[in-house]
């Protein structure tokens, strides 16, 4: 059942339910104080507690209690429900009054009786909210359950798309030969690349298994996949960092900064007859942590940036919703890769 519609279906049965005892009890009593004027009453009661109830549900929701825990959460709706049963109580009785319902229009409201009304609106409105909140940690629950289900999906996704694209035969047929031809001109050289490439392999296979990584993690596999071009490309080819320090242990996805630097290399130096930089840069701001790789070249003609940003973009929606967002653009001969991660809202 749609949610909308089981709220206001639970409303409605939450509040007849009560005033259908309420006239039972009064029937049961005296049948002849079953008369329009009190029926007209109920029906007040009834369209008051639905109206402030409402109101109540569009202030937490204004307000953001319902992603606050209960430690926070109980003394506010506490307060809250007190406040909503007092408005509810003084509706009642006024109506009462007005309509000279049990002889109130020759008597005055004693305190007594409006803070026994009070009290028993207030375990209606308290079960009310319990019952609102429980449905909604529920939904609340079974949305995070999804959400966990498809990000472990995406990642063992990403982890096989970046083994496709990343370490494609065609990468390993480039790094291969580069360093085959190394292996006379420069074998000492040659030795370390081939280090180099089984570190890349290794490091894949161990990040590709984790839901973050830390930000060094996702640098030192940069490097190695930048040796390792920087073997083809030689002078063409020019490496700038600037990490801010502190970053190193902030977790962002994995091969998120290596699918970046990949697409650099991919669709900008290598499409460069003199080549070109790259620049990696970690950034920390009052509000954001800020990861960035620019490159030279133009995303002018470029039609098909691959799996890697389309993977990216969905990972941080499904890992931080809205706490994170990825932007690509260019300025001037230069293209601009961006990750902005909220810091209230990281996890």
């Amino acid at each position: 059942m749609h949610t909308k519609r089981f709220y206001w279906l639970a409303q409605l049965i939450g509040w007849f339910s009560y005033t259908g005892l309420i006239v039972f009890s009064v029937y049961n009593r005296n049948p002849a104080d079953v008369d329009s004027i009190f029926l007209l009453n109920v029906l007040i009661l009834v369209t008051s507690g639905i109206v402030v109830t409402h109101l109540q549900r569009i202030f937490f929701i204004q307000m953001g209690w319902l992603g606050m825990r209960l430690p926070r959460l109980i003394p506010r709706l506490l307060i809250s429900s007190i406040l909503s049963s007092i408005l509810i109580a003084t509706i009642d009785n006024g109506t009462d009054y007005l309509t000279g319902l049990n002889h109130l229009s020759s008597s005055p409201i004693t305190i007594s009786q409006m803070v026994v009304n009070v009290l028993a609106t207030l375990l209606l409105v308290l079960f009310w909210n319990a019952l609102y909140f429980t449905f909604h940690f529920f939904q609340k629950s079974r949305k995070q359950e999804i959400s966990n289900l498809e990000l472990a999906a995406s990642n063992k996704e990403s982890e096989l798309k970046n083994l496709r694209s990343q370490l494609n035969p065609h990468f390993l047929f480039n790094s291969l030969n580069s360093i085959r031809a190394l292996i006379d001109i420069d074998p000492k050289k040659a030795k370390v690349s081939i280090t180099t490439l089984s570190n890349l392999l290794r490091q894949s296979l161990i990040l590709g298994r984790e839901n973050l990584v830390t930000l060094e993690s996702e640098i030192g596999l940069a490097q190695s996949y930048l040796e390792l071009e920087k073997i083809r490309f030689e002078e063409r080819l020019q490496v700038e960092w600037d990490l801010t320090p502190g970053l190193e242990n902030f977790q962002i996805p994995p091969f998120s900064l290596q699918m970046m630097v990949e697409n650099a290399i991919k669709h900008g130096i290598s499409n460069l007859r003199d080549g070109g930089s790259v620049k990696i840069s970690a950034l920390e701001t009052e509000k954001e942590i800020i990861v960035i790789v620019e490159n030279s070249g133009s995303l002018m003609g470029i039609f098909d940036l691959g799996v890697g940003i389309e993977n990216i973009k969905q990972r941080l929606a499904l890992q931080y919703g809205n706490g994170a967002e990825f932007s690509l653009k260019e300025k001037g001969g230069t293209v601009i890769a961006q990750m902005n991660f909220r810091k209230n809202e990281t996890v």
